[in-house]
């Protein structure tokens, strides 16, 4: 089966990929959830939200929140079992959240996506590193489909 190629444009608003920085491109806010949270409340917080990652964070100690995980909609499915429902997100996550800055290259976040084998990094801001969104491999698609500037 074929399907039509789109014609449609990008906007002029939307950079290139090779002109992009996370922060052109990123999805603003976080969804989070502690390690302790578990399987059964991500997977409805994803369907609710419809998100495909829920970041998991800690108290660093001074009262702020800081990324520690990150659980992703493939993380969910590897788990998906009788009785995952009740493993939490500390088992699940697979890894550190690996973190980009809202001020980095795109082309850096997708590299640092495949050394990293993930889809999502947490966004910091690049003031004080505090988590301010996602960026996933959906949105470095939209810069190299649509990215005019």
């Amino acid at each position: 089966m074929s399907f039509p190629v789109q014609t449609a444009r990008g906007s002029y608003l939307t950079p290139r990929y090779e002109n992009a920085t996370v922060g052109d491109v990123m999805r603003h806010g976080i969804i989070t959830c502690s390690p302790e949270t578990t399987l059964r409340v991500i997977a409805r917080m994803m369907s609710s939200y419809h998100v495909h990652a829920i970041v998991v964070t800690e108290d660093d100690g001074s009262g702020e929140l800081s990324p520690w995980g990150l659980v992703s909609d493939f993380d969910l499915l590897r788990k998906a079992a009788p009785g995952a429902e009740t493993l939490t997100a500390g088992e699940v996550s697979r890894r550190a959240a690996v973190t980009v800055s809202e001020s980095d290259s795109l082309e850096h976040a997708a590299q640092l996506m495949r050394d990293h084998s993930t889809g999502h990094l947490v966004v910091t801001a690049a003031t004080d590193g505090r988590p301010t969104g996602v960026v996933s491999t959906l949105d470095v698609a939209g810069a190299l489909a649509w990215g005019e500037a």
